[in-house]
């Protein structure tokens, strides 16, 4: 039987948090073999059946596979009970134009989808909440982070030092390249350049270390938060990378579920 391949990773107790691989599924090409967004080109026979994998995986039904449609911004939605008793239209509309996404629902496993962007999970231990953030350049100059955190301290009543993050699988500094502009939006925007940025021929952003440093600002504890070291650039034969295999090739599922 097929098995999608994940990386596991170790919040606390009662949550399974993880990143998918591009092994385990039935996509072909650019696309395989493991891939779930329905965004980026791929059969949607193939996406459903990967979809099923996934479920059976982490035993829940499909339906309670929650991610997204992403659009680079900075807005978080909240999923509360109701989801489950929408239609998959209503669910469709209900998630377009998200790009970090929150929930105390146990056994709706939310995620985002990344393909060198950067995937940050959030679970609050104190009031069982947890949130899945997309932030590529242009959500983390937007400091998405920092909002979905703000969010959650509205809506779950969080206090930061309560909270666990995991950094997934993204573009590392040295791969990911980039022109004057972009640098410059960073700079405009406040971020430390010395800490965040290197200069080789062209100028470098570690895109990880902005999003650790946003959490560390909102007020999380270094201890609490893991960095995963996998560049999906160098590693694009296990992670999918849109700047190797093109905008229209698989992605990265990195979700997170409180147990039921």
């Amino acid at each position: 039987m097929i098995r999608p391949k994940l990386n596991e990773y170790s919040i606390a107790k009662g949550v399974r948090v993880f990143s998918s691989t591009r092994q385990g599924g039935v996509s072909k090409g650019v696309f395989g073999a493991f891939n779930i967004n329905e965004f980026c080109g791929d059969n949607p026979d193939d996406i459903a059946r990967n979809r099923l994998l996934l479920a059976t995986e982490l035993g829940i039904t499909p339906d309670h596979i929650i991610m997204p449609h992403q659009v680079h911004e900075a807005k978080g939605i909240v999923i509360d009970n109701t989801w489950r008793h929408l239609t998959a239209e209503e669910r469709r509309q209900k998630t377009e134009g998200y790009d970090a996404i929150m929930t105390q629902e146990p056994g709706l496993c939310i995620g985002v989808s990344t393909a060198d962007c950067i995937p940050v999970l959030l679970y609050d231990a104190k009031h069982d909440a947890i949130a899945a953030v997309h932030a590529g350049w242009r959500g983390t100059v937007k400091r998405i982070v920092e909002h979905t955190i703000q969010r959650m301290q509205q809506v779950f009543a969080t206090q930061p030092a309560d909270l666990h993050a995991v950094i997934g699988p993204g573009i590392s500094c040295d791969a990911f390249e980039v022109g004057d502009e972009v640098y410059e939006t960073f700079r405009a925007a406040g971020f430390d350049m010395s800490a965040i940025s290197c200069h080789k021929d062209k100028w470098h952003i570690d895109l990880k270390a902005c999003n650790r440093l946003q959490l560390l600002h909102a007020g999380l504890q270094d201890e609490n938060i893991q960095t995963i070291n996998v560049c999906t650039y160098t590693r694009f034969e296990d992670y999918f990378s849109a700047r190797r295999l093109g905008l229209n090739s698989g992605r990265i599922f990195t979700g997170i579920m409180l147990q039921a």
